[in-house]
């Protein structure tokens, strides 16, 4: 229940981190990882949900409160004939440790039917996640925000004035990638992978992990170029071939154009391409990516690859054919561009892995699997000599 007591604080943009657009609505404020002109070029109903979920966007303040509550209005996916989904997850961060999880039950919820790609929304009221028995003293707060539900801030109230946390100086991390980098089936999202290589990384993160968008898109590299970031990373791959979206002869100079366009913007920053993780049912089968619908009533939707393998002689993609192709781009760049590095996607999660931890519906990785895919990719790019390795001082 709502403490009358409590200080009304209003929810800005310099609250925020994460977004690269504060939309100012009716009620609040709604957080955007895409920028409006980017938004404006496509008016994709996937990419729309996927930019507005919050992957990766915080709020932070610093105060003494020991209360804090927000109000907010989510938008749920659910699915025609299924048991309803689990609720987004709040994370709370005192002084940079996780100390709470909590949850918002009430807000809107669009509701799909998979058979038909029909959708509705239906409405529902705000809700509000509390925080109490916090620590009392001077300390920064940082509230993740669910990373699969669109979430709109209504007001913050606290026992104690807030102010904006002060800049550490920490280098910014940009990272761009498919619903695997949103944090599909992560268990909260500053449980995702790359929060949690974020973390070991000692970086400030800025995710646009774009479920079922990450498509080469010129808006999206275009967003990159002009984001101001001391490393950027881009994943590529699962969503070209999953979506069927391009033969091998326009993958290739997609890719150039795409890296031309991010260095555009940041000519000499550390800029690692990342080829896709495994993912057996597209190894060596074109998509097409088709749900499979046979668990769909206990909760389980599972995917299977449409295409037909013999396709890949006439240029349909396949992850086999992605990896290759990059690694001889990122090669043939890199002679001109020492500051462009490669990472092999199997190198976080490969045929060994799968034996172990396999992906729950043939695509996305499991919790246990982000946990997995962050360490190795801090391993790889945060340690030295990696391509992110804190630079020493002379």
């Amino acid at each position: 229940m709502t403490s009358p007591d409590l200080i009304t604080t209003p929810v800005e943009e310099r609250f925020l981190r994460g977004a690269l657009e504060v939309e100012r609505t009716a009620r609040g404020v709604l957080p955007h990882r895409l920028p409006a002109r980017a938004r404006a070029q496509c008016p994709d109903g996937q990419l729309a949900m996927a930019e507005a979920q919050p992957s990766g966007v915080r709020l932070v303040f610093r105060t003494r409160a020991t209360t804090v509550e927000l109000d907010a209005l989510r938008t749920k996916m659910a699915y025609r004939g299924a048991p309803p989904r689990p609720d987004g997850v709040y994370d709370l961060h005192v002084d940079g440790r996780l100390t709470g999880r909590a949850g918002v039950s009430d807000g809107n919820v669009l509701l799909v039917d998979m058979a038909t790609g029909s959708a509705e929304t239906l409405p529902g009221p705000v809700g509000t996640v509390r925080f109490a028995g916090l620590p009392d003293g001077v300390k920064d707060i940082e509230i993740w925000l669910p990373h699969n539900e669109v979430t709109e801030l209504v007001a913050l109230r606290t026992d104690a004035p807030v102010e904006p946390s002060p800049d550490r100086g920490r280098r910014v991390w940009l990272h761009h990638g498919s619903s695997i980098s949103h944090g599909s089936d992560a268990a909260s999202p500053s449980t995702t992978w790359p929060a949690l290589a974020a973390a070991r990384g000692g970086v400030e993160l800025v995710n646009l992990g774009l479920s079922g968008s990450a498509l080469l898109d010129p808006f999206t590299a275009r967003a990159l170029r002009d984001t101001p970031a001391d490393l950027i990373s881009v994943k590529i791959g699962i969503n070209l071939v999953n979506h069927d979206v391009m033969r091998l002869r326009a993958f290739v100079p997609a890719v150039h154009g795409f890296l031309d366009t991010v260095r555009e913007g940041h000519p000499d920053t550390p800029l690692l391409v990342v080829s896709p993780i495994l993912c057996p049912i597209h190894e060596d089968t074109p998509g097409p990516s088709a749900p499979d619908f046979s668990e769909l009533g206990e909760g389980r939707l599972r995917f299977r690859a449409a295409g037909d393998p013999a396709e890949r002689a006439a240029g349909k993609l396949t992850l086999k054919v992605v990896r290759e192709e990059l690694a001889r781009i990122v090669s043939r760049r890199a002679a001109d561009d020492p500051n462009l590095h490669h990472l092999d996607g199997l190198g976080l999660y490969g045929e060994a892995d799968f034996a172990e931890l396999p992906l729950p519906d043939a695509l996305h990785p499991a919790p246990a699997t982000h946990h997995l895919i962050a360490d190795r990719f801090a391993d790889r790019a945060f340690a030295e000599g990696g391509p992110f390795a804190a630079r020493r001082e002379p």
